[in-house]
């Protein structure tokens, strides 16, 4: 799988997930098998940047794998200009955020919000494709609401607007994660265009894998919450997909190993009073 000149390992792909995906995480889950690992969202507004958190959030020195960014915004001009910043600093592919469901980001009418604005849309991807020389993506959800379908309208437009990759979780936003997911959207998206699709959405095994690319046709998947606490899911998908046989389980050993080089790893990122004592 190629998204603009940069080839990918694999089709496999880390979610962002806020307060989880940080670069010590993102690290984990390259180190697993994910051909990419998102970063965790960040805000368009250049008011928040001087945090001690948003600036641990735009570090991605010595970053293994491609480094891809995320942005979530509402005004055309500060996406593009929050593109701009995170490409100085290091980011290879800016991934636009258009399917956050949390209130508080649909309040600023950010997130999955804008699904409700195609215009407003257009706006923003044709202003930040056009700011950067990098790749773009763009994450959405399948639409705002059931009474509310235009997963394959918004999938068009991105095309139109130089998009190379669109996500597609496999809810509406009025579901946030609860129920099934559903993923004929992202199969009509599939069949209407022809950019990269990323499927997203209850991937949370080897067979959930298989069965979501056989079904939508996508190019790829992202797995969010089934890698909290089991990262090495990316190996266990990969390793179904090209043989057709399940690795087996883990040796806790491995796990423990996995575990204390990790909280280490944590600590070394945001120092030792932001967490508990060194593990032995």
């Amino acid at each position: 799988m190629q998204i603009g000149h940069y080839q990918l390992t694999n089709c496999l792909i880390s979610a962002q997930m806020s307060g989880i995906t940080d670069r010590p995480f993102r690290a984990l889950c390259h180190t697993m098998g994910a051909g990419i690992a998102v970063s965790k969202m960040l805000s368009s507004n250049p008011k928040v940047w001087r945090t001690d958190k948003s600036r641990l959030h735009m570090v991605h020195s010595d970053e293994p794998g491609l480094r891809s960014v995320q942005i979530a915004g509402c005004d055309p001009d500060d996406m593009a200009a929050a593109a701009r910043i995170n490409v100085a600093s290091g980011a290879q592919i800016i991934d636009i955020n258009m399917g956050c469901p949390a209130k508080k980001v649909n309040r600023k009418l950010a997130g999955s919000a804008l699904l409700q604005y195609p215009d407003l849309v257009k706006q923003i991807l044709y202003a930040v494709v056009n700011a950067v020389d990098v790749p773009v993506k763009l994450k959405i959800r399948t639409d705002w609401a059931s009474e509310h379908r235009n997963c394959v309208e918004i999938a068009q437009l991105a095309e139109d607007c130089g998009i190379q990759a669109l996500t597609i979780h496999s809810r509406t936003r009025a579901f946030l994660f609860n129920g099934n997911a559903g993923y004929d959207s992202i199969r009509a998206a599939k069949q209407n265009v022809s950019i990269l699709i990323i499927a997203n959405g209850d991937i949370t095994d080897p067979h959930e894998a298989r069965a979501v690319l056989d079904y939508t046709g996508a190019d790829a998947l992202m797995i969010g919450r089934a890698a909290q606490g089991k990262p090495w899911i990316f190996q266990e998908i990969q390793h179904y997909l090209d043989t057709g046989e399940l690795l087996p389980p883990m040796p806790l050993g491995e796990v423990k190993r996995l575990l204390i080089k990790h909280i280490r790893e944590l600590h070394g990122f945001y120092g030792q009073g932001k967490g508990a004592p060194d593990c032995p």
